[in-house]
């Protein structure tokens, strides 16, 4: 992060809840709590993580971009 106040900080994290309301949350009726942090939970480490392409990253998973990094980072 750069600075107080400035608002290209908070953009990765504003397109991360973006796509979280677009594509679950608003297409979701929750009948609880504890099934909400499920959903939530199954979308970000099982969707999000491993099976959603980035543009960003090559359109590659986030999972894929880390692991290859780790690789790289080794060699």
């Amino acid at each position: 992060m750069s600075r107080k106040g400035d608002c290209l900080d908070n953009a990765p994290m504003e397109s991360f809840f973006s796509s979280i309301k677009t594509e679950l949350v608003h297409r979701t009726q929750f009948r609880t709590r504890a099934k909400a942090k499920a959903a939530l939970f199954e979308y970000i480490e099982i969707f999000y993580n491993r099976k959603r392409r980035h543009s960003g990253i090559d359109y590659r998973t986030p999972a894929q971009a880390h692991a290859e990094m780790l690789i790289q980072a080794a060699a």
